[in-house]
Parts: C-alpha cells; sequence; structure tokens
C-alpha cells in the first residue's frame, strides 16, 4: 500500500474496454495522488504454473482488463488530464507468449509459445530467458487513458485518441503523460502492466506483469490537445546502451512489410547464433528488442530498422 496516496483502487475494480457509461470506482480532485492495483494482459488467466497449453485456452473477452474508472472533478471535454507516472510495484512474476494469429510475425508463427519470467520485484535485476539471456527490465504500463466520446463499449485492444493500449514503454516511472478529455470527469483506467518491452511488441506480448501503480492525477483546463503527449525526465534507452546493437533492415515501399522483413531478419539471427528456437527469438525480440522508422522520405522506399541490445547476451 501506498501511504503518501490519497486512494487506493482495488484490482477487483477492473473492466473490459472503454465506455463513458461505466461507474466510476472513484471520484477524485485534481492533484490526487492514487495506486492502482493493476492486472495483467491475460486477467490472471496465466500464472507461475501454466504450460503452453494454456495459451490455446485463453479467453479473449477477459484480455487487456483496466483498474478504473476514476472520475476527476472539474474535468471537461477540450481539457487534458496530467499523469504523473510516480512509481510502479512489480510482481516478480511475467509471461510472455506466440498467440497464434496476433503479432507482427502471425503467419509465419502458427503455434502458441509460452514463457514464464520470474524476477525479483525489489532490484529489478536482469531477467533470465533461458540459459544464456538476460533481458534488463523497465516497468511500465501499457494501457493508460481515458474513456471515448462515442457512447456504447468499444474494444480496449487498439489505441485511441485519449490513449488506451498505447504500448509506448517510456510511459515509465518519472514521466508525464497528457491525456485528451472528452467526456466530464475523464474516466481514466490503467492497466496491461509490463516488466520489459520492446518498441512494436512485435509478438504482441511484452512480459506481461502485475503490479501496481502510482499516479498523480492534474488537470491542464482548456488544453485542446489532439492526441496524448508525453515528456520524460531523462534518456530513455540508457539501460539498454551499453554494449551497443545488432541491426537488421528492411527496405521497400511499404513501412509493415519493411517491419516484418526487419524482425524476420533478427529472428533468423538471434535464433542461428545462439541455438535457440525462432519462435524463441521472435518472443525475445519483442520484449526488448526495437522496432524504428529509419528513412520515409526517399521515394519510393522506406528504411525500418531493428534494434536488438547486445547487452542481453553478452
Amino acid at each position: 500500500m501506498c501511504n503518501s496516496c490519497d486512494y487506493t483502487i482495488h484490482g477487483r475494480h477492473h473492466h473490459f474496454g472503454w465506455d463513458n457509461s461505466f461507474a466510476p470506482a472513484e471520484r477524485v480532485v485534481p492533484g490526487s495522488t492514487i495506486e492502482f492495483q493493476c492486472l495483467d494482459a491475460g486477467g490472471g488467466q496465466l500464472n507461475a504454473d501454466s504450460t503452453v497449453a494454456d495459451v490455446a485456452k485463453l479467453d479473449f473477452e477477459r484480455v487487456n482488463p483496466v483498474t478504473g474508472p476514476i472520475f476527476v472533478e472539474g474535468a471537461e471535454p477540450g481539457d487534458a488530464l496530467k499523469v504523473t507516472i510516480e512509481m510502479f510495484k512489480p510482481s516478480g512474476f511475467g509471461w510472455t507468449a506466440n498467440i497464434p494469429g496476433f503479432g507482427l510475425l502471425a503467419d509465419d508463427f502458427t503455434e502458441p509459445a509460452l514463457n514464464i519470467w520470474k524476477y525479483d520485484a525489489a532490484s529489478l535485476e536482469p531477467a533470465l530467458f533461458g540459459k544464456n539471456a538476460r533481458v534488463p527490465l523497465k516497468p511500465f504500463a501499457g494501457t493508460i487513458g481515458n474513456a471515448p466520446a462515442e457512447v456504447g463499449l468499444h474494444s480496449v485492444v487498439p489505441p485511441r485518441r485519449v490513449g488506451g493500449n498505447l504500448d509506448i514503454r517510456d510511459l515509465a516511472a518519472g514521466t508525464t503523460l497528457y491525456l485528451p478529455v472528452e467526456v466530464a470527469g475523464a474516466l481514466f483506467s490503467v492497466g496491461d502492466t509490463h516488466a520489459a518491452q520492446g518498441d512494436g511488441e512485435v509478438c504482441g506480448t511484452a512480459i506481461e506483469s502485475p503490479m501496481n501503480v502510482v499516479l498523480k492525477l492534474d488537470l491542464v483546463k482548456d488544453a485542446r490537445l489532439k492526441t496524448p503527449r508525453f515528456t520524460t525526465s531523462g534518456p530513455v534507452t540508457r539501460h539498454l546502451d551499453a554494449k551497443g546493437y545488432e541491426v537488421t533492415t528492411g527496405i521497400g515501399p511499404d513501412l509493415i512489410m519493411g517491419a516484418k522483413e526487419a524482425v524476420a531478419q533478427m529472428v533468423d539471427l538471434l535464433a542461428g547464433r545462439y541455438q535457440i528456437d525462432p519462435v524463441e527469438a521472435y518472443m525475445l525480440a519483442s520484449v526488448c528488442g526495437d522496432l524504428r522508422i529509419s528513412e520515409i522520405v526517399d521515394v519510393p522506399n522506406w528504411v525500418v530498422s531493428f534494434y536488438f541490445p547486445r547487452c542481453v547476451f553478452e
């Protein structure tokens, strides 16, 4: 529990999807500090004893639960909700899965796969993957946002202009996030917490890990913000930069195809060099490798690069 927090929102106050008719779990004044108990993206369907057979049994009606919503007094359409991300309290457990039909290379990896992670929740020392790989950790919330103005229930899977399933790994402790407000009270929720993820989350899952999140919610009146923006408190890749990167590329007139090619080439490189199964290389790429658009102006071809940190194996 957070002794300095004004409120604690228990994990039982979770919901699936966005709906501006949901009753708030709490009403707070601007400037309140709140601890949220967040479930993992599977909603607790996978645990430390789960096997790959459990991946095929996932109920997709129960994925990506978010804790909330929070009604912020005075929030009105046109305002921005200022979210100061103060800290994370990790659980020490996580999972990464290849889910058939999901992920950038879904056509190449059609069978389920699962890696169960155990990590030190206090020290956040790099987590062991297989026998030789150690992945640096950086907790963040993958899904964080406000309710949209449109009536009805909307899927939590795609990101939206009011936030949602952004999966931006730099929404970590110390970052300040600004979210457009479209309904009275904002109706803010958060969840889908990760212990680590690469930019792109290429296999569709990160190190999915339940944990508590401490946030401060405030308002910027009449901000007229069109989409989310955020400010980081310092460098964002220092934990991965120390020993450089291996980089593969995809080149062509289609960014998605370029991204697929860059990732596929990295999977081949990792699988061959470190004698691991290609699907393991794919999942490892998802939790610590970064997709980048390197060039998008030299018509007709663009360059997408995939950066994999050498420190994972060294």
